[in-house]
């Protein structure tokens, strides 16, 4: 799991992005997001964002290994 560091409080907003892999990461939800990442819709604490992530991301293949099975 992709993890971008963390530098706040655990009262800090973040929002769960995902790449054209298909790879989530949690990032601030004060800040733009970096190119290549979307965000999700889903948002909370650093903790909800990465519980969410760990129900969500069941194979961390990313999508173009798993398109050439």
């Amino acid at each position: 799991m992709t993890v971008s560091p963390t530098s706040g409080s655990p009262e800090d907003q973040y929002v769960v992005v995902v790449n054209h892999e298909e790879q989530y990461s949690v990032w601030f939800a004060d800040r733009a997001l970096p190119a290549g990442w979307t965000a999700t819709g889903a948002q909370g604490t650093r903790r909800q964002c990465l519980d969410h992530i760990e129900q969500v991301w069941t194979d961390l293949t990313p999508r173009s290994a798993r398109a050439s099975r």
